[in-house]
């Protein structure tokens, strides 16, 4: 555990002393219109100003569908904004926030902090299949370029007349975890980390979607007791298939948690992948997971080379766990750039002693770090992570869900279920006890 905690400890005041007003942000992602809401991975400041702009994306097929709409048989009363045409871009800046038409292209002014979410206007099935090319524009002044802003309710209500900034044509260099984003302030990309920090350590946990589902039937073999029902981050789509007996039977056996170099038991196991070790790289790497660093001292010098290079560090190390008497064979991590440091979505994962079907099993922690904490072993600095802990476990399906190499997606609720606990340095977090089995193609 002593691996990070130099690196851990200059973080905060490096961070805050390079706090400065924010510069503008490009994001770009692509919608799928197969699912009502994505999570962007976007946290919006107050005062700062959002300009969306929407297109079909012909690579994905999906000629037939518009950002604006299209005519649908659908009922219209059904619909997430029933105003607005079936199939048209829709967005959420806050958890609890009503959504609101984006259509083409909207401009909107963030009148609190909050989080942005993508999603579709449609109530089952969509009216069309393929994607939107969505680009994002966010600046940090509280008005326009024009001088005039909208008010918050015209704002929010997709009512704005404001014409959407221009996104640059550069703003496809940089992938991030949610899309891809330019970073064109280095300075302006640390204090939104710092601002990051502050969040994990006075504010709340990252929102959960809108929409999700509540999830008490757990596909696979058991059921959740009402207690256990949690409404998931993201929203998965399941196998129906129940669990095969066998694998059901390896994954009773395995252990609950893992634990550290001391013995301590820390994380909960929340995922199983099934498949090679080449398909398991190729279907992280597809859904921009980065492998962690192990070597802390060579990590800063990468971190400081890229810094320099404005490139994006996000191979921050990971501490060592142990499951199976052995430490994590590998750790992956996503973060949006520079932002790494302090906010993180991470998860370790051991290659199991058994096969299923002739199939190598990986076992997996998932914990979404949002900040620092004392560690109450040593009274040194480490990650704090979001106490709700299935949270990650359903961002790492939904990750992998949106590529094609996922053949299901199913829970499972083992014998004995983690549902609270505490990890290796004190940290208390809490679980439905579902464990998400991925069976890659």
């Amino acid at each position: 555990m002593q691996r990070t905690s130099i690196f851990l400890s200059m973080i905060p005041t490096i961070l805050l002393a390079m706090a400065a007003p924010l510069a503008a942000q490009d994001y770009k992602f692509t919608i799928p219109t197969s699912q009502p809401w994505t999570d962007t991975g976007v946290d919006l400041q107050p005062g700062s100003v959002l300009a969306i702009s929407a297109s079909t994306n012909q690579a994905s097929g999906g000629g037939g569908c518009d950002p604006a709409g299209v005519p649908s048989g659908s009922n219209s009363s059904s619909l997430p904004i029933t105003s607005a045409p079936a199939g048209a871009l829709i967005a959420r800046l806050q958890e609890t926030a009503p959504p609101t038409l984006v259509g083409a292209s909207q401009q909107f002014h963030v009148p609190q902090a909050g989080h942005l979410f993508l999603g579709i206007n449609t109530a089952g099935e969509p009216p069309c299949q393929g994607s939107f090319s969505v680009k994002v524009h966010i600046t940090p002044e509280a008005t326009p370029a024009n001088g005039t802003a909208p008010s918050s309710a015209e704002s929010l209500n997709g009512n704005s007349a404001q014409k959407p900034a221009q996104p640059s044509a550069s703003d496809s260099q940089n992938k991030s975890a949610a899309g891809e984003k330019e970073v064109k302030d280095i300075k302006g990309a640390l204090s939104t980390a710092a601002q990051t920090w502050l969040t994990g350590q006075f504010g709340g946990a990252t929102p959960t979607a809108p929409g999700s589902p509540t999830a008490a039937a757990v596909p696979g073999g058991a059921s959740a007791p009402a207690s256990a029902a949690v409404a998931t981050s993201q929203t998965l789509k399941l196998s129906n298939l129940q669990l095969d007996s066998q694998l059901r039977s390896h994954i009773d056996s395995l252990p609950r948690r893992v634990n550290d170099q001391l013995k301590n038991q820390g994380d909960m196991v929340n995922f199983v992948m099934v498949g090679s070790l080449q398909k398991l790289q190729e279907a992280l790497t597809a859904a921009d997971w980065h492998p962690a660093d192990k070597d802390v001292k060579e990590s800063v010098l990468k971190a400081a080379i890229e810094t320099y290079q404005k490139k994006a560090y996000l191979a921050m190390p990971m501490s060592e766990l142990y499951l199976f008497g052995r430490v994590q064979d590998y750790g992956y991590e996503q973060a949006e750039p520079y932002a790494v440091v302090a906010s993180r979505h991470h998860f370790r994962i051991w290659k199991a002693p058994f096969q299923w079907n002739g199939q190598d099993v990986w076992v997996g922690a998932g914990t979404h770090d949002i900040g620092f904490e004392k560690d109450q072993r040593n009274g040194k600095v480490t990650h704090k992570i979001d106490p709700a802990v299935d949270g990650e476990r359903d961002n790492i399906g939904a990750t992998l869900q949106k590529i094609d190499k996922v053949k299901s997606l199913t829970y499972y609720l083992p014998p004995d279920p983690v549902q609270d606990a505490r990890n290796a340095t004190g940290g208390g977090y809490h679980s439905d006890g579902r464990i998400l089995v991925v069976i890659l193609h």
